[in-house]
């Protein structure tokens, strides 16, 4: 009678509705509103899913960023000009002597002085003396900036570039057309228009004008004061003339006369080198130890700074990337999810990862949330994606692994997760019924106990 009343109570506890365990499945199809389409995964079918547009998030550029780099090191600014230059100890000078000169006659130019020379007697005197008085008052002509002298009574007669016999000739010309009487001479007072400088180490720099005769170079060094060097031996007499620089070491040129009879042109400027002085050379070296002070504490100054701004910037970054992982922690920035559910060790969400793609793998067996092998059905795992074309609204694809065959698992590898995706994995047939016997029994003891009461 007994077993007749256990087998009654669980005929009814089975029939009650609602108190057995009904676990989730996949099914294709229209299912409760939702039109379900489940595609096995495959080798091509992953290449299909993987297709889908997604670019993942990126970490906010402050993750990105260095303390290290600051503004750079600066230098030691600007510092005071040296006294003194470097002066290395020559080796033997070069003899470069400038090409032989021959200007030719000389030609009256701007700036220098002439002078006319009449008879002292006659009425040429007294037509000449707007000209110029006689040899006991004579008076010179400057040659101006047009290249002419200003001859009262005369006028302007140019006479600049010319010879003096040339010069000589276009003023009796002029004289004649004025009918005056053209007995004269013609001579330069002042030379002005031609000089050569001198300079260097020299007594008495100065400019010495090329006359009627030659100037060499000995005289134009003996009009100078000659040349003042406390070593002959790293000396040299430099000569430049028409852009070219020449040079006699100064040993040379003391010892051949040729040397010394160098003509000097116009234009041409002279100056006495002495590339080494050995008076000088405390001063240049006690100069460079200061500058080099100089240099080394403004890089120890600048060090200092430079160490301030790269911590300051690090407590930044530091500061800033706290507060984004603050945010993340309390859910104030969004992120993106993959959810796992059914018989996994852990139903939770598992967090995309930044600046790359994570597979089924990841979030399959990252940590703790793999399948649970007591109660899980490989064949059924499946990816459940929500379709993003309007025109399919509701729809879900459902990309079926069956993970029987272990080669399969290679696949997860490759299938790319996207935001929102469900990974499902369904349970065992024995584990519905094992979840349904643990319902049942309770009832069942229950029943019995009543009825032997």
């Amino acid at each position: 009678m007994l077993k007749y009343m256990i087998a009654a109570a669980a005929l009814a506890a089975v029939s009650s509705c609602g108190t057995i365990y009904r676990s989730s499945s996949v099914q294709s199809g229209p299912a409760g509103g939702t039109n379900v389409r489940v595609v096995p995964m495959t080798a091509e079918t992953v290449v299909q899913a993987n297709r889908s547009p997604y670019q993942p998030a990126t970490l906010p550029a402050v993750f990105s960023l260095t303390a290290g780099g600051g503004s750079g090191l600066r230098g030691p600014g600007a510092l005071p000009d040296p006294t003194f230059d470097l002066e290395a100890r020559p080796s033997d000078l070069e003899l470069r002597v400038p090409p032989a000169a021959n200007p030719g006659p000389y030609e009256i130019g701007i700036g220098d002085v002439v002078l006319f020379s009449t008879p002292s007697s006659g009425s040429t005197v007294e037509e000449l003396s707007g000209l110029l008085a006689a040899q006991n008052a004579r008076q010179g002509y400057t040659v101006q900036d047009d290249g002419s002298v200003n001859i009262p009574n005369v006028g302007r007669v140019r006479i600049a570039g010319l010879t003096i016999e040339s010069a000589e000739d276009v003023l009796f010309q002029r004289l004649v057309e004025n009918q005056f009487d053209p007995t004269f001479s013609l001579e330069i007072a002042e030379f002005n228009s031609r000089k050569v400088s001198i300079g260097g180490a020299v007594g008495a720099p100065a400019v010495v004008p090329v006359g009627l005769t030659p100037l060499f170079l000995g005289d134009a060094l003996a009009a100078a004061g000659s040349v003042t060097v406390p070593d002959q031996d790293f000396a040299s007499v430099r000569i430049y003339r028409d852009g070219t620089l020449y040079q006699i070491p100064l040993t040379t040129l003391y010892s051949r006369a040729d040397l010394l009879r160098t003509r000097l042109v116009d234009g041409d400027a002279v100056f006495v080198d002495t590339e080494y002085e050995l008076d000088q050379a405390e001063t240049y070296f006690q100069q460079q130890i200061l500058l080099s002070d100089a240099r080394r504490q403004a890089r120890n100054t600048a060090i200092v700074e430079l160490q301030f701004e790269v911590n300051t910037r690090r407590a930044e970054l530091t500061e800033a990337r706290t507060n984004y992982e603050l945010r993340q922690e309390l859910g104030a920035d969004n992120r993106d999810y993959v959810y796992l559910t059914g018989e996994v060790r852990d139903q939770s969400r598992f967090a995309l990862p930044f600046g790359r793609t994570a597979n089924l793998a990841d979030a399959m067996f990252d940590t703790a949330r793999g399948v649970s092998v007591e109660s899980a059905d490989i064949s059924q795992i499946y990816v459940l994606r929500a379709s993003q074309d309007p025109r399919e609204f509701g729809a879900v694809t459902a990309w079926h692994l069956d993970a029987r065959n272990a080669a399969n698992f290679a696949l997860m590898t490759n299938f790319q997760m996207r935001p929102d995706d469900v990974i499902f994995v369904a349970q065992q047939p024995i584990t519905t019924w094992n979840r349904t016997v643990s319902q049942i029994l309770p009832s069942l003891i229950n029943t019995a106990r009543i009825a032997t009461d």
